[in-house]
């Protein structure tokens, strides 16, 4: 485990502010990570408040159980956030949450320990799994994959313009040679487009790209939203921190129209109850401030968006 490695939760005190916490009440963190956000909500809990914990990364979950052997107030799930209404239901509080927080991001911790395969600045095994008990890894991904389906992941995830280059590479590379190593993969793709944009390591799209397929991201987080909306109380609240306008887009267009009224066919004689929308956006999305922003770089592409179940 690599607990020597420090991870700085993103906009905590604005999405402890967000969820508006009652201290006897129940809230999920769906992405415990290293517990930061975590550890703000017990803080504001009282002796009668409960916090469920979810993480698909076993090494979150064995940090945090070990982190919190003795709290009784929190327990910890090892789950992909698509399942928090299952976890919720097995416990008998459908609509009974106070809130859930979603942190998007990936962490420092994995993001930093070659060994997970999300570094293209570190040489390590090229894994990218979220849960490294399951699935396949971004190495047997690629030893397979057509041109034309990596081509459409990096062109998709990554919002790669020169997505054909880079698949052409890969697939040329690995006729001759096993691709194996994450400092490998980033050369080729270094090669393959020379001249890239300035202040951004020419392999960063890609990445963000396969692991996104591998860990079928975006897939989740739809699922995940929908799942926990249905699990809140009246009052409970949902709030999402996003890092790429991929994820943002989502949560964006989801809460948008969970707020908004049905739409009805043209003509029909509509009724005050049809305008009534169990939802409200709260607020305008939130940004992290310049300081926050200058202790910790990582920040600076998050954005907090906040849903209310008001019926």
């Amino acid at each position: 485990m690599e607990s020597g490695l420090e991870h700085q939760p993103v906009l905590i005190e604005e999405a402890i502010n967000a969820l508006n916490i009652k201290a006897d009440g129940f809230y999920v963190d769906a992405t415990f990570g290293r517990g930061g956000h975590s550890r703000s909500i017990l803080d504001c809990l009282n002796e009668n408040g409960r916090l469920l914990a979810l993480d698909q990364d076993p090494q979150a979950v064995s940090y945090g159980r070990q982190q919190y052997n003795n709290e009784k107030r929190i327990e910890i799930i090892h789950c992909n956030f698509r399942k928090v209404a299952q976890m919720v239901a097995e416990r008998g509080l459908v609509e009974k949450v106070d809130g859930v927080l979603m942190d998007l991001g990936v962490s420092s911790p994995q993001l930093d320990d070659a060994d997970r395969g999300f570094s293209f600045t570190r040489s390590g095994p090229l894994d990218m799994r979220m849960n490294t008990e399951e699935g396949e890894n971004a190495m047997q991904w690629l030893a397979g994959v057509s041109l034309d389906e990596l081509t459409s992941v990096l062109r998709k995830y990554g919002e790669e313009k020169s997505a054909r280059r880079i698949a052409s590479a890969i697939i040329d590379y690995r006729a001759d040679t096993e691709i194996s190593d994450t400092r490998q993969l980033a050369e080729i793709i270094v090669n393959a487009v020379p001249g890239y944009e300035r202040h951004k390591h020419p392999a960063t799209r890609s990445f963000q790209a396969i692991r996104i397929h591998i860990n079928e991201e975006l897939q989740a987080l739809e699922q995940g939203l929908q799942a926990a909306v249905s699990v809140l109380a009246v009052a409970g609240r949902l709030a999402v921190i996003s890092f790429h306008s991929l994820e943002d887009r989502i949560v964006k267009r989801f809460m948008r129209k969970m707020a908004s009224p049905p739409a009805l066919p043209a003509g029909l004689p509509v009724i005050s109850a049809a305008n009534d929308v169990p939802y409200r956006l709260v607020g305008k999305p939130i940004v992290p401030k310049e300081e926050e922003i200058k202790r910790n770089p990582r920040a600076r592409s998050a954005r907090l968006r906040i849903l209310e179940r008001v019926l």
